[in-house]
């Protein structure tokens, strides 16, 4: 269905980015990195031994504001959750500790109960999405490499997955309303407004690494599990 993608291999890199600069997270969790020239998305992808379709799949998905679903059955499936992956490395280790850092340098915890509860707040959400993330990575994540070897372990299946992908987004709910009603008075306004700016694109980073796992991942799993426990000819 490539004629209805609105990027396509042969479109070059570069206009990629320009066209929508929030597809750089995409590209850098695929290990794809600036200084392409003028090459087009597949010569970039082949350079870098990339799956060309996976990588189109997940931009073209982001892209189009999840409008319209593509099928799953030309997915890489090694490729997608290595993407995922990586993209829990960028929560985890790089963006929810900037936010925190940010919110630390731009009030004073020792004066105020109320940043001593924004903090709080913020810790309690890190850990939700760690421990959701920990779960992907020890239980999903782990049974998807078994039926990629071929086997099927009977004490789970993929729908629980869905089931499992749990809302963690309450405590950040509740965290904006805090910085947004009741911001500490010597706060550091400038800092602040950083911080909440980088918690409102966290969220929607989060959601949209949801989105790609219950659209993309589950359905390219569902077909992979039928095929290895025989409930699919052929």
């Amino acid at each position: 269905m490539e004629e209805f993608q609105k990027y396509k291999p042969t479109d070059r890199m570069v206009d990629l980015i320009s066209d929508n600069y929030s597809l750089l997270q995409v590209m850098s969790r695929f290990g794809l990195s600036l200084g392409f020239g003028d090459k087009t998305v597949a010569e970039v992808c082949s350079i870098n031994q990339v799956d060309c379709r996976t990588f189109l799949q997940v931009i073209n998905f982001f892209a189009e504001g999840f409008s319209r679903i593509n099928s799953s059955e030309n997915i890489s499936i090694p490729a997608l959750i290595d993407y995922l992956r990586q993209a829990h490395i960028y929560f985890l280790d790089f963006s929810l500790p900037a936010i925190r850092r940010k919110l630390i340098e731009a009030i004073d915890c020792s004066q105020d109960d109320v940043s001593f509860l924004i903090i709080k707040f913020f810790d309690e959400y890190m850990r939700e999405v760690r421990k959701h993330m920990d779960y992907e990575e020890q239980t999903v994540f782990k049974y998807v490499d078994a039926l990629l070897h071929g086997q099927a372990p009977a004490n789970y299946q993929i729908s629980t997955f869905s089931k499992h992908h749990d809302q963690v987004g309450e405590k950040l709910t509740e965290l904006k309303k805090i910085i947004i009603k009741y911001c500490p008075p010597k706060a550091n306004t400038n800092l602040l407004n950083a911080a909440l700016f980088d918690i409102y694109a966290c969220e929607e980073g989060l959601e949209s690494h949801c989105k790609v796992e219950d659209f993309l991942l589950v359905p390219a799993i569902l077909k992979l599990e039928r095929k290895v426990r025989g409930d699919e000819k052929e």
